[in-house]
């Protein structure tokens, strides 16, 4: 599902907001995750996971195609760990 899919969802089962607003609303959700994540914090949405960031040290790494010795910087990554209930409602039969 990609963003303007979600909003379109939220608009069918909602009538009575506008377009508008809820694009405001998507986008507004997206962007506090983002800050959150760029703070180093971790942000959790109960039963469905929560989003923290990794740290990755620097290393020395091989190019694949020449296999000459590269240096790789350090650098922090979203991590998304899935929730309980998430998980239980994915494993259903």
């Amino acid at each position: 599902m990609t963003k303007s899919e979600l909003i379109s969802r939220i608009a069918e089962l909602n009538p009575h907001l506008y377009l508008r607003d809820i694009e405001k609303i998507v986008e507004t959700f997206f962007e506090e995750i983002t800050k959150a994540l760029a703070n180093g914090d971790r942000v959790e949405l109960r039963g469905f996971g929560a989003f923290s960031v990794k740290e990755r040290d620097a290393r020395i790494g091989r190019n694949p195609r020449t296999g000459e010795k590269v240096e790789v910087d350090a650098k922090r990554l979203p991590f998304f760990k899935t929730g309980k209930a998430l998980r239980d409602r994915l494993n259903e039969e």
